[in-house]
């Protein structure tokens, strides 16, 4: 049954009026008040009612750019190189992109996309690895399913493949086109450890992002892999943020752990600095004492001291093209799917064990 700005009302506990206004964003409601909606427009799927059910195979020229976090640069650069193909060129009609920041929330993920569908979005973008949940993976799955039946296209970059449930099937609608640029984390991750085990590090530490995202998963698979075929033992293990205080933090439970570590790699650049840093307060010259990498090649990577080895991920070049493919100015890959692979970049932090 479908669901009505009164369903909504009493979900939220508030008027219907008040659900118009945050909806419609045409009157100051408060924050709290806010959310409560918009939670329950979520969970009850409310998108479209009334005479604007007509419009629901219609698309506007909004295009909607969803990120983990703004602040972060990997997924600055990839909204801002999409942006700047989402745009009208010769001849065609400008479009109005959004960058929706979840802030790493997946409530507030099925929320942004409700609300897109509610604006007839022509295209969504989803950036950056995707919650190891099943749940939410359906839910994700089904309201882009949804957004596709309408006319959008969607684009995840940076992101694991997902099937959407029945795309276009018998709705009259056109077929959506739905790509997916994924980046081959795992195999970043094992060239990564590879070049430490050649450097003779076999003490290896490892901070690892938040347990729950599916770009942790991928590149500790990769690290341990590369590990197991060299025949040796992984060393500790910690998860955190991809924050630089996080990285501080997981590198000196590192050092409790074992001491005797000769390298650290981290779960991305931001993180690497962090344990650059830790190592730094613990007296440990980088790379004479501990060699330390990193993942992404974000812009600060080669300013550092010393400058960070990394794997570089094309993250401009993949936003571009994600850009292009939401405004169909780019054919989708074969079989809808195109692999993104990253480069060994060897720097100054990493180096020869000593003898």
């Amino acid at each position: 049954m479908t669901a009505t700005l009164a369903d909504v009302a009493a979900r939220a506990r508030v008027s219907p009026a008040t659900v118009s206004r945050v909806l419609n964003g045409n009157y100051p409601v408060a924050a709290a008040t806010r959310e409560r909606v918009l939670r329950a427009v979520d969970e009850l799927d409310y998108v479209l009612n009334g005479p604007a059910s007509s419009l629901a195979a219609a698309t506007s020229d909004l295009v909607g750019i969803l990120v983990n976090d703004i602040a972060d640069p990997f997924f600055g650069i990839m909204a801002g190189a999409a942006q700047s193909e989402i745009g009208g060129g010769p001849g065609a009609r400008e479009k109005l992109a959004v960058v929706c920041n979840t802030g790493g929330s997946p409530e507030r993920e099925l929320t942004y996309l409700t609300l897109l569908q509610r604006q007839r979005a022509a295209a969504v973008i989803l950036t950056g690895g995707a919650l190891e949940d099943p749940g939410h993976a359906a839910a994700v799955a089904a309201k882009l399913g949804r957004l596709a039946e309408a006319g959008a296209r969607i684009v995840l970059c940076g992101r694991p493949p997902l099937v959407l449930p029945g795309a276009g099937a018998g709705t009259g609608v056109r077929p959506a086109v739905a790509a997916t640029l994924t980046f081959d984390n795992r195999g970043g991750s094992r060239r990564l450890t590879e070049h430490l085990l050649a450097l003779g590090h076999r003490r290896i530490g490892y901070v690892a992002g938040p347990e729950e995202r599916t770009t942790t998963r991928h590149r500790v698979e990769g690290h341990l892999a590369a590990l197991a075929d060299a025949g040796v033992a992984p060393g500790p293990l910690v998860h955190g943020s991809y924050d630089r205080r996080s990285g501080y933090d997981a590198t000196l439970e590192l050092l409790r752990l074992d001491p005797s570590l000769t390298a650290v790699v981290a779960a991305n650049d931001t993180v690497a600095l962090g344990a650059c840093a830790a190592l730094r307060d613990r007296g440990l010259s980088i790379p004479d004492d501990v060699s330390v990498a990193g993942f992404d090649d974000l812009p600060f990577s080669t300013d550092a001291v010393p400058a960070l080895t990394t794997v570089r991920l094309p993250l401009y070049e993949a936003g571009a093209r994600a850009g292009r493919l939401a405004m169909g100015k780019e054919p989708v890959p074969p079989g809808g799917i195109a692999t993104v692979h990253g480069e060994l970049m060897v720097r100054g932090s990493t180096g020869r064990t000593r003898a």
